[in-house]
């Protein structure tokens, strides 16, 4: 071993391979006056390597004694680089038994890394098959000095004082509601899965969530509500300060910045939060005392990390509410995910939700242009984008309310073809696919961003192309001459509004960017649905039910002269949004994908690299395949210029294969014989 770290040997680990028994522990330098107690500081490296994922002893200096706690950041020399780290603990003795060598410095003293936090992070690493490195990035922020100056700890827990006694009335609508927060502010750890079919009004989400974090506080313990995005958490804040005083609840959050950020995280820290709000990154908030961990619509791609490990939130705040004493733990939606299903038919959580009377007094009526009903009186519904039954029914809407128009994409026009013969222009800069952003634009690609301000047709050579398809800029534009007088606004990505009210007013909003009508849409047009039900991807139904309830959710109910139209052909989809049962098609939608052995029935992991890489992992795997085991592999298959093999795993199996791999990595980064490959389980876009 280079100097530097010494690890722990391990008879496994190549790198260790015939190492004679070492001497007793001393430092590298006997002239260093170790600290008087504890001297021996184990410390965690910031480093991607796989197998340097251990921590490490170094000799604690007398100078640095009071500064180098557990949980401070330090700079450490290893293989004569410095790298960065986090003291785990401080130990009496060093079971190394080789020489150590001295902690360089103590960048700051502040206990940033919580024993909670650790495990937690161990924890996200060993289900993902990951480095405790990785995931440490992810939990702890940046350093910000400044923030640092005035931060002191807070003794004790910061007093919630008298709590509004409103009880949760929300809660009480709602089919096993009420138990849930009756054990839940009895210091009881219930754990449900919760659709919720309001999404504005003094009963919609953000106020099922607060309500649930105020009985955690009456419980005398802390609650920790994760959201999507920023104007999620703008909704979720105003909701949760009505119930809690602003000086109790922090949110933690990139887009604030990293110093409203890590002075959040120390304001955690420090104990004077008692309920924490924010986006992916607060699902790490090194909050004590957890009684309730909260997810709005988990079903939410940007729930799922796009960094290595790529862990999802909601299995962060699953592993979350097991450890210590355990919390209680709520998955809540308009919808509902696969994944929560599958969490409620085995048992770990019990499912709230709305009975039927409630839930035809406050939602809408949905109707589907390309039933028979309406096919019989318009042959051509099915081949309009926006049939005359739509048009109509948003045409009367209009002199009542706000109307809400979703649409699948954004930009003016998402594809270009050739005028003379029909070839559709790719990029010339990497093959992407040309679209059209706003009217008048050049056209640039999708995937590089490069503007096209020549182009040639690589067919017949023509430099002529006419634009097709729908994007939100242009449907509004075409809304705008279809309903003369209404005031038209688009939200997409770059612009999304927060919120649309008064009559007259049409708002056309891509997937996921549809604003709060603060009184409710008077009607909704769900367009684009064929289109998106054909997607080639396995949850393709799923998300398009998905945000069909979170659309519909916005609108009116039906005896207040709320509807919604969908323009979609597929049965079972818009049945359950006609029905309003998104239970029962999570249900049908898990049961096929059981008996295809597809997730999240199972757990899948897709290996992805260099061939002899991704061979090496997938053999890793072999002991788990005998006959009978449920595992199986796919692959390896090009893609692009790497190569990829799925691996799918039964539950029960899934932590001794992500074991495996783990160890498999490491060994292959030891050795270096191969460029490395990535391991990224449950990944929203494998399938």
């Amino acid at each position: 071993m280079q100097d530097g770290l010494f690890p722990a040997p391990d008879p496994e680990d190549p790198a260790h391979a015939g190492q004679a028994p070492a001497e007793p522990w001393r430092p590298a330098d006997p002239a260093e006056k170790p600290a008087a107690q504890d001297p021996v500081a184990r410390v965690v490296v910031e480093s991607p390597l796989p197998h340097l994922d251990r921590t490490f002893d170094y000799l604690v200096p007398e100078a640095l004694d009071e500064q180098a706690v557990a949980g401070a950041r330090v700079r450490v020399s290893f293989a004569g680089r410095e790298l960065h780290g986090y003291i785990v603990e401080r130990r009496a003795d060093s079971d190394v038994g080789t020489r150590l060598s001295v902690l360089d410095k103590v960048i700051s003293p502040v206990p940033v890394l919580t024993p909670g936090v650790l495990e937690l992070c161990r924890a996200v690493a060993a289900r993902c098959a990951g480095s405790v490195s990785d995931v440490l990035r992810l939990a702890v922020p940046g350093r910000v000095a400044s923030c640092e100056k005035d931060w002191i700890p807070f003794a004790g827990a910061a007093d919630a004082g008298a709590l509004p006694d409103g009880g949760a009335p929300s809660w009480d609508r709602l089919r096993n509601g009420a138990a849930f927060i009756h054990h839940l502010s009895t210091g009881e750890n219930p754990r449900a899965a919760v659709t919720v079919p309001e999404g504005y009004g003094p009963h919609a989400w953000p106020h099922v969530l607060a309500q649930a974090a105020a009985a955690a506080l009456r419980s005398g313990r802390n609650a920790l509500l994760v959201v999507p995005d920023q104007r999620d958490l703008k909704r979720l804040e105003r909701a949760v300060t009505e119930l809690v005083p602003r000086g109790l609840v922090a949110r933690l959050t990139a887009d604030d910045g990293p110093s409203v950020r890590y002075r959040e995280y120390l304001r955690v820290l420090g104990g004077y939060a008692r309920v924490v709000i924010g986006t992916r990154a607060a699902a790490y908030a090194p909050l004590s005392g957890i009684g309730l961990v909260a997810l709005w619509d988990d079903g939410d791609d940007v729930h799922a990390e796009p960094r290595a490990p790529y862990p999802h939130v909601r299995d962060v705040l699953m592993l979350r509410a097991s450890q210590g004493d355990g919390a209680a733990c709520l998955l809540a939606a308009h919808a509902r995910s696969t994944e929560a299903q599958r969490l409620v038919e085995n048992g770990w959580a019990r499912s709230v939700e709305a009975e039927r009377h409630l839930l035809r007094a406050v939602t809408p009526r949905v109707v589907n242009t390309a039933d028979s009903y309406h096919q019989e009186r318009d042959p051509l519904s099915t081949a309009a984008r926006l049939p005359h039954a739509a048009w109509q029914a948003a045409k009367d809407a209009l002199a009542l309310g706000p109307v809400l128009i979703q649409v699948a994409r954004g930009g003016y026009a998402p594809a270009l073809l050739c005028a003379q013969c029909g070839t559709r222009f790719r990029c010339t800069a990497c093959e992407g696919p040309l679209h059209v952003p706003a009217q008048g634009a050049a056209p640039e690609c999708r995937w590089c961003g490069t503007v096209q301000r020549v182009m040639t047709c690589r067919e017949c050579g023509s430099g002529r192309y006419t634009v097709t398809g729908h994007g939100v800029l242009r449907t509004a534009e075409q809304l705008g001459r279809a309903f003369p007088g209404a005031r038209v606004i688009s939200s997409s990505a770059g612009r999304v509004k927060d919120e649309a009210s008064g009559a007259g007013t049409l708002v056309v909003a891509t997937l996921g960017a549809e604003p709060v009508a603060p009184e409710g849409y008077s009607a909704a047009l769900l367009l684009d649905g064929d289109q998106m039900l054909r997607r080639e991807n396995l949850r393709a139904v799923e998300e398009t039910v998905r945000r069909w309830f979170n659309a519909a959710a916005l609108v009116r109910p039906a005896k207040d002269g709320g509807v919604v139209m969908v323009t979609a052909d597929q049965d079972t989809a818009v049945g359950s949004l006609v029905r309003w049962d998104p239970a029962s098609f999570a249900s049908r939608e898990l049961e096929e994908r059981r008996s295809l052995g597809l997730p999240p029935a199972v757990r899948v992991a897709a290996l992805t690299g260099p061939k002899e890489a991704v061979a090496y992992l997938q053999e890793s795997l072999l002991p788990l395949q005998g006959e009978g085991s449920g595992v199986r592999t796919v692959g390896p298959v090009p893609v692009g210029e790497e190569y990829r093999t799925l691996a799918f795993i039964p539950y029960a199996m899934a932590a001794e294969a992500a074991r495996l791999l783990r160890a498999a990595k490491a060994a292959a980064s030891a050795k270096r014989s191969h460029a490395p490959a990535q391991v990224r389980f449950d990944g929203v876009d494998l399938l």
